[in-house]
């Protein structure tokens, strides 16, 4: 079962940090369109603006995020990047984090939300044609974009809720996370 998408702050900048360099070299590079060390991934992440842009993460096996998505915002336009380690893949991680982040600039008053990526990255360029988006490919890159409709109070309702369920399952998880540790550490005695 999927894992509720949660709101995280900046205090969850270590946790995507270990999510980026746990990617591979190839998945890195499809990720930022580039080949990124661990050190710049880790000076991108020191860089993100907590005030305007979002970070939804998807958190699986002891609490290390499966998922993630960047949301750069700007007063109208926002920029989405989503990473899937490959274990979690086939989950429907992405989608997940996609429509969590497109619901979310749609109740902050974005009027489009745009994902870019190397064409080559065939599960990003499918994951934005499965969720509505245009996907232009030229030049060996793909610029995928979707204009938003106005907020509405189902819209900022359902934000609202899955904020909420996201913030008790990760509660939950971090108690039974507690309590795996506490009874490998009484079995080791």
């Amino acid at each position: 079962m999927l894992s509720p998408v949660q709101r995280l702050g900046a205090g969850a900048r270590s946790a995507y940090l270990e999510h980026l360099v746990s990617l591979d070299a190839e998945d890195r590079r499809l990720r930022f369109a580039v080949p990124r060390s661990s050190a710049a991934i880790a000076d991108y992440i020191e860089r993100i603006n907590f005030d305007s842009d979002v970070l939804f993460g998807v958190y699986g096996e002891a609490l290390a995020l499966d998922g993630a998505a960047h949301l750069a915002m700007g007063p109208e336009f926002a920029e989405l990047g989503v990473s899937v380690r490959r274990q979690a893949r086939g989950k429907g991680i992405g989608g997940a984090l996609m429509e969590r982040a497109t619901e979310f600039a749609r109740n902050h008053s974005i009027t489009r939300v745009s994902v870019y990526c190397l064409a080559e990255n065939l599960a990003m360029v499918r994951l934005a044609r499965r969720k509505g988006m245009r996907v232009v490919v030229q030049s060996g890159d793909a610029d995928a974009h979707i204009v938003l409709p106005s907020a509405t109070p189902r819209s900022v309702t359902s934000e609202f809720i899955a904020d909420h369920v996201a913030l008790l399952d990760y509660t939950l998880r971090t108690n039974v996370e507690s309590w795996r540790r506490v009874a490998i550490a009484f079995a080791q005695r």
